[in-house]
């Protein structure tokens, strides 16, 4: 049976090809989206939500969650995902309504109704996911587990000790980690090997079908940033790796490990300290994913790719 998921986003190019991922696995279902700011502001990241689903034809609820974190003020990235959050392809309207409800009224809802354990998939600053945690702790035992995007073992993107997701909201990632809820961490560490190159883009293109071409449209964007500031030789696509997890956990590399998160440090606000060893005496309370092979993972998205553009054929 699919696992039943809650994919909790803000979009942002990597967030979008993750709901295309999410879309396209039969080992997935998705039971509702809700949406943070984080990559651009409240506004942004549900609209493109919104446009991404309608463009799938996913049907799944979108339900507009946290503006700002706990307790900061909000920091966004567009020099990475532009004045849209989505820059690249020419998405069409989205046609249908957002929800009434907020983000963490529909996650309560759906993982209340469930007959089974609900994944989330957290792609976003975790602000929305402590939120649900803190209102609804009746409701952990239902959640089976939480794959999220975020942190690393050793140094930051967004500062030399925080990676973005983490640093928005250190707050919330604190009580997430803390939870006692299963927790998957795709981290840099594996995120910063998971590279799309432009030879990968083209593969994608030539598919020739509506969501391989709006995937090589959004990765065409994507790539200016990461060639302009970074020597990767590709772009990291980060976000996907939260889903690919649950699809093949055969294709990742991941070590148990007590994680908890710095809200104070003058130098290290947002960092996730990872503890392989058990030297804190912490419970080993996170899977932090290391490695992956590469090729496995292209091939996972080729095949989503193709998969659904034989859909909307």
């Amino acid at each position: 049976m699919p696992i039943p998921v809650i994919m909790d986003c803000d979009p942002g190019h990597d967030d979008a090809i993750a709901l295309v991922l999410a879309y396209a696995c039969p080992e997935i279902e998705i039971l509702a989206v809700t949406t943070s700011a984080g990559n651009q502001t409240i506004d942004k990241t549900t609209l493109n939500a919104r446009k991404v689903l309608s463009f799938l034809g996913c049907g799944a609820p979108v339900a507009r969650g946290a503006s700002k974190p706990l307790f900061r003020e909000l920091i966004i990235a567009p020099q990475v995902h532009g004045e849209s959050g989505l820059d690249g392809p020419a998405l069409p309207e989205p046609t249908s309504p957002e929800s009434p409800m907020s983000a963490v009224e529909l996650a309560a809802k759906t993982i209340r109704e469930c007959d089974r354990g609900v994944t989330i998939v957290a792609t976003a600053a975790l602000t929305n996911v402590a939120a649900l945690l803190l209102a609804h702790p009746e409701l952990k035992s239902k959640i089976e587990r939480i794959s999220l995007m975020g942190g690393s073992a050793v140094g930051g993107n967004w500062t030399p000790a925080a990676e973005f997701n983490i640093l928005v909201d250190p707050e919330a990632a604190q009580i997430v980690f803390n939870a006692g809820i299963p927790v998957t961490m795709c981290g840099l560490d594996v995120t910063h090997q998971a590279l799309v190159t432009r030879a990968d883009t083209e593969r994608f293109r030539v598919i020739g079908g509506r969501c391989s071409t709006m995937v090589a449209e959004l990765l065409d964007f994507f790539v200016k940033f990461h060639e302009a500031n970074f020597d990767f030789g590709g772009s990291p696509l980060h976000d996907p790796c939260a889903v690919a997890w649950l699809v093949d956990p055969g294709i990742f590399v991941s070590r148990k490990a007590h994680v908890d998160v710095e809200c104070r440090g003058r130098h290290t606000t947002g960092a996730t300290v990872v503890d392989f060893g058990g030297v804190s005496g912490g419970a080993m309370n996170v899977d932090v994913v290391t490695g992956l092979d590469l090729g496995r993972f292209i091939d996972l998205l080729d095949s989503a790719l193709r998969r659904l553009d034989r859909g909307m054929a």
